[in-house]
């Protein structure tokens, strides 16, 4: 039988041993959980999340998981990047399949100035 959830894990190890995050290029991670997505911006090298953002964080959203609070997320993550002067980011999809939810985020931190 097939598990989503563990095809998911799987993809992203596969992901995860190819990208790292430096202070020079940061790690841009999303993750989707059942009631709202969360967006980080991580350096590696010191284990830090230098930038953290969740859709929980907006009040006037009705729904907390939809392409809609994707692509605020995607543009105000990208925002606060700006102000601390952060360019060019890795994405890391976190093993989701990149269409729907997260390519919204990504097109919405793209328009937004951020690089990947």
């Amino acid at each position: 039988m097939f598990d989503r959830k563990k095809a998911r894990k799987i993809r992203h190890l596969r992901i995860r041993k190819k990208i790292v995050g430096s202070k020079a290029r940061p790690r841009l991670s999303i993750f989707k959980s059942n009631t709202s997505l969360y967006a980080q911006i991580i350096d590696d090298n010191k284990g830090q999340t230098m930038i953290g953002l969740s859709s929980l964080t907006f009040k006037d959203l009705k729904s907390k998981k939809n392409i809609t609070a994707a692509t605020k997320l995607g543009s105000e993550i990208a925002k606060l990047a700006k102000t601390k002067k952060i360019k060019e980011v890795v994405f890391d999809r976190g093993g989701n399949l990149y269409h729907g939810k997260i390519k919204a985020f990504a097109d919405a931190a793209r328009e937004n100035g951020l690089e990947f």
